[in-house]
């Protein structure tokens, strides 16, 4: 299973008290939204000026790095990595990587290329793609239409959306209903916005309803229930009689007509907001929400395939290598994804050079973050090597049966910048002592373990 948690608090943080945003550099700017936004084929290597630089740092780390490749007060923290990496508790299959975030040079790299299971740091690229492709001020509407003595509510892909919510929008449809000289009403849903709910390859069956619920575009309250569209035309059947509607029947699907008259909406709060919920608490609901939302907003059927495409075409877009990238959902869920420790650390350098992609940074889980998936009630960053680095570390957490990963970013004491991730598969090992040795490297990265 993934990593998740409860409510949280979406503040910002910045590892070391100082801003984490660095001078965007020229050569590697950040996609253009509207470049994107136009494509409708897959994004060829020469998208963007700039794209080798990742390459160059990628051939470097395929030669190995070591201590005497770095700045004197770097090798310290090779040799230790370099040790700490063969911890028997990360097992035989695992891979690191470490930049400095500065200078985008690669400091340490241990099997940076080896294609493993990312788990929940999928959602890292999940994010990414929503925010280039819908912008950080995106938000989803749900509304209700009338037509022909029905009241259809239509989902927009809002997987906050909650019963209050519903509550403001029976009031006013059934104001507009008594104004018109009518008290009763048929009600439906429309969820045509995304495709049917299928498996993504991976996933088995059994991930219902405990790790994610079937993908539909319209849900209440999160419900943990296989038709997440009726039981939230059930809910909205319920407050219009609340406020004094007859509702006649079952509730059932109907597409709403273009000639229906609105009623009633409710607009969600900005993406970057849900992005950091999403990877605060690792929520596999909205990742696949947010995936499908994504390729619908190029026009594209809201499925697996299209939305992992598109996850494809903004990482090439930004210069991320795609080498032994294999992606099969939007939450990282799928036995079958892989995604090298590489890659991932080249992501979150692109992320802390772009003030657009800010929030997935203000989203990752600070360690030591109470209601976090770094929060002390997971064991994080509890143990007597790793504890010194509470509240230094911000760092993506991703656990599946058989693998465990952690990518983010700290400032040394020193105040430099370094981007880091970790990914280990198939280690026999309580999942807690694998989670110890993790939060061990991260310290290592931060100095504080020394």
């Amino acid at each position: 299973m993934t990593d998740s948690s409860g409510e949280i608090s979406t503040n910002s943080f910045a590892p070391g008290g100082r801003r984490r945003h660095r001078k965007t550099k020229a050569r590697r700017v950040g996609v253009q939204r509207g470049v994107v936004l136009a494509m409708a084929v897959p994004v060829v290597s020469a998208t963007l000026a700039g794209t080798s630089a990742f390459a160059a740092d990628s051939s470097a780390a395929a030669q190995g790095i070591s201590a005497d490749d770095v700045d004197p007060e770097d090798a310290k923290l090779v040799e230790d990595l370099k040790e700490r990496i063969d911890d028997p508790r990360l097992g035989s299959n695992v891979s690191g990587v470490v930049l400095d975030g500065d200078s985008d040079k690669t400091l340490w790299d241990h099997n940076g290329s080896s294609t493993l299971m990312p788990a929940s740091n999928a959602k890292l690229a999940t994010a990414t793609t929503a925010l280039t492709l819908l912008g950080e001020n995106h938000k989803f509407t749900t509304r209700a239409v009338y037509g022909d003595g029905t009241l259809t509510l239509v989902g927009g892909g809002d997987r906050t959306l909650t019963s209050d919510d519903v509550t403001e929008m029976a009031k006013s449809a059934a104001d507009g209903l008594k104004a018109a000289g009518r008290t009763d009403v048929k009600v439906r849903v429309d969820d045509s916005l995304f495709a049917d709910p299928s498996l993504a390859e991976g996933w088995t069956e059994d991930y219902y309803n405990t790790e994610v619920t079937p993908v539909r575009s319209l849900v209440v309250d999160g419900a943990a229930v296989d038709d997440t569209s009726i039981d939230a035309g059930n809910v909205f059947a319920k407050k219009l009689a609340a406020q004094g509607i007859t509702v006649d029947g079952d509730v059932s699907r109907k597409t709403a007509k273009p000639t229906d008259v609105p009623v009633a909406q409710h607009t969600s709060g900005p993406l970057s907001s849900i992005v950091k919920t999403m990877l605060k608490t690792s929520d596999n609901n909205i990742a696949e929400t947010l995936l499908r939302m994504s390729a619908v907003q190029l026009g594209q059927p809201a499925t697996f395939e299209s939305g992992t495409a598109l996850v494809r075409q903004v990482m090439s877009s930004y210069g991320i290598s795609l080498d032994n990238f294999v992606l099969h959902d939007g939450s990282g869920l799928s036995r079958d994804d892989r995604i090298p420790a590489e890659t991932l650390a080249q992501l979150l350098d692109v992320v802390t050079e772009s003030p657009a992609l800010s929030s997935v940074l203000d989203g990752l889980p600070v360690a030591g973050e109470a209601g976090a998936s770094l929060g002390p009630e997971w064991g994080r960053f509890d143990d007597p090597k790793s504890e010194c680095a509470v509240g230094k570390v911000q760092a993506k957490t991703g656990t599946l049966t058989g693998a465990v990963a952690l990518s983010g970013v700290t400032r040394t004491e020193d105040g430099d910048w370094r981007i880091f991730s970790f990914i280990e598969n198939d280690s026999t090992a309580d999942p807690a002592d694998i989670k110890d040795a993790m939060d061990g490297l991260a310290a290592t990265v931060n100095g504080c373990w020394a």
